[in-house]
């Protein structure tokens, strides 16, 4: 393969050869590639596959105001003053009106950012559900191949329905603040159920003492010994920041010590797969001939209720003949 690709831009191989020795900016244009869906992208991924998982994928979730991006700010000067090297992958809600995101985490990350050690990247979630951009996941493996020890991933902060993180993170940090919700409304809470940490951030606030109380009452222990904790932090002032990271790292030797990460490794496996399905099932009905017209007429069909919605999607895939 040519040392340059069309247009004078470095080609997949280079790409890969310089982002498994460190470099920042072959992994900036890596994402960039898989944000754009390009098929170098696809390249690249296959070529270092076989070197990612090394990392601990941290996921940071709950409702927006909470504090996370600040948290992560302060989880990334504490584990780099561990001799961690830290990734961050921020993401963001796309505006409804442009496509485009607000980029916030990363202006307020970006003293951080100019470390070697650190990686920090925000990614628009373009319309994907579950509080994370449908690319976010294969920019976690850039970033093992750059070599990260740790890497932070910060979901849009869009409340219950953000369980898709639980999936695949190794560990997941629900943060909550004073004032966002009463005992009733904690239990009703479908994003309390997949936690391994559970944070009050802004702990400084009145009513803080409550929700901690009201979170012991409802955290669920997950089995094989481990109890999520439940910890108070201001993270505009520092306070409780250590013991976090170190309720971070425990988890990590459970999961290692357990043989809990192989199977949430499997399970996230199985997810991703299922995932890719039917991304290739999509772009092979996409490629057939006309297959707009024959989309357009099954959507017809669907809702004049001459066809359930599964039944035309299996006509559509060839799974069917129509009847």
């Amino acid at each position: 393969m040519k040392a340059r690709a069309a247009g004078g831009r470095p080609s997949t191989a280079k790409l890969v050869v310089s982002l498994q020795r460190g470099d920042k900016r072959a992994a900036a244009r890596l994402i960039s590639l898989i944000e754009d869906d390009e098929p170098a992208a696809r390249a690249a991924l296959r070529a270092i596959y076989r070197h990612t998982g090394g990392a601990h994928v941290v996921g940071l979730t709950g409702p927006p105001g909470t504090g996370k991006s600040t948290l992560i700010s302060r989880l990334l000067k504490e584990f780099r003053a561990r001799g961690r090297k830290v990734g961050v992958i921020a993401v963001d809600p796309t505006s409804p009106f442009t496509g485009g995101a607000i980029l916030g985490d990363r202006v307020r990350m970006a003293e951080a950012s100019r470390d070697p050690n650190v990686f920090i990247r925000s990614m628009a979630t373009r319309g994907y559900p579950g509080g994370l951009a449908l690319a976010t996941f294969d920019a976690v493996r850039v970033l093992e191949a750059l070599g990260m020890d740790l890497v932070f991933v910060e979901t849009v902060g869009a409340g219950q329905s953000e369980v898709e993180i639980a999936k695949r993170a190794h560990t997941t940090v629900v943060v909550e603040m004073p004032a966002s919700g009463d005992a009733v409304q904690i239990l009703k809470a479908g994003i309390l159920e997949i936690g391994d940490v559970y944070v009050v951030n802004k702990a400084d606030l009145e009513g803080a003492d409550s929700m901690m109380t009201n979170l012991r009452l409802v955290v669920p222990s997950h089995g094989k010994g481990w109890k999520p904790p439940v910890l108070r932090t201001v993270a505009s002032e520092g306070t409780g920041v250590k013991d976090l990271a170190d309720k971070l790292e425990a988890h990590w030797r459970h999961l290692n010590e357990s043989g809990e990460r192989v199977a949430r490794e499997r399970a996230r496996a199985e997810t991703e797969l299922r995932g890719a399905l039917a991304e290739v099932a999509l772009r092979r009905l996409a490629a057939k001939p006309a297959s707009e017209r024959r989309l357009r007429a099954a959507t017809e069909r669907v809702a004049n209720r001459t066809v359930d919605v599964r039944t035309a999607a299996e006509e559509l895939l060839g799974n069917r003949r129509r009847g």
